[in-house]
């Protein structure tokens, strides 16, 4: 099996999806590396659970103040840590997918999906629809746990079924070289990092990690050098 790659800068454009294996994966650690790294704008299209304390609020803090970008509002936002379709029944909403429009900046957009690829945001229209619906490539997080392999691959075969084009895999949590290695020889997705872990983040981390994982940016094109 090998991916559909993205490695076309005209098809990039400096926006990306944030595809994870599951939930609780690291997407909202790499989505602040990635809009440190590539000085973007961030949004979560659907948010399920920590309304008090979204998502974008936790990028917000990670990230430089002093680089002008703008945080998005959500679509939809939800107060029960449920699926997104049933958090939207819970609460009386309905989720409506053609609202959910990519926003207007002339910035690079990191866009975090809630959750996996066949999340439902309503019971006919899964993440994996709305990826399509967006047009943009995805970055796609793994994590290190017993059944990673199974959840990436499973993951993979789905982007690959629906020709949805793969810029990179980035890993999240301690390393594990041979479950790393089955991950990338059998999907062929270029590698664009891995991030250890952390009892607890700060923004000089994520500033780190965001140095380290550019360069890789650059090398397959899923950025452009500035003043190049």
């Amino acid at each position: 099996m090998q991916a559909t790659f993205a490695k076309d800068i005209s098809l990039i454009k400096n926006m990306l999806t944030i595809v994870g294996i599951g939930t609780e994966i690291g997407k909202t650690i790499v989505s602040a590396i990635l809009v440190e790294a590539l000085e973007a704008d961030y949004w979560k299209p659907v948010q399920s659970g920590s309304v008090e304390q979204t998502d974008t609020q936790t990028v917000q803090s990670l990230v430089s103040p002093l680089v002008t970008r703008t945080f998005h509002p959500e679509a939809y936002k939800f107060e029960a840590p449920v699926s997104p379709h049933f958090a939207a029944q819970l609460e009386g909403v309905e989720i409506v997918p053609a609202q959910i429009a990519l926003p207007a900046t002339t910035r690079p957009l990191i866009i975090e999906l809630a959750g996996g690829l066949l999340v439902p945001l309503t019971p006919n229209f899964l993440n994996r629809h709305l990826v399509r619906q967006l047009g943009l490539p995805v970055i796609l997080v793994a994590n290190y746990y017993l059944g990673s392999i199974n959840h990436t691959l499973l993951t993979a075969e789905v982007l690959d079924k629906y020709d949805i084009p793969v810029a990179g895999i980035i890993f999240n949590g301690q390393s594990n070289p041979a479950t790393k290695k089955v991950i990338l020889d059998y999907t062929g997705i270029p590698l664009l990092g891995e991030i250890p872990f952390y009892e607890r983040l700060t923004p000089q981390i994520i500033q780190a990690e965001a140095a380290k994982i550019k360069q890789n940016l650059i090398n397959y094109n899923v950025c452009e050098r500035k003043n190049k």
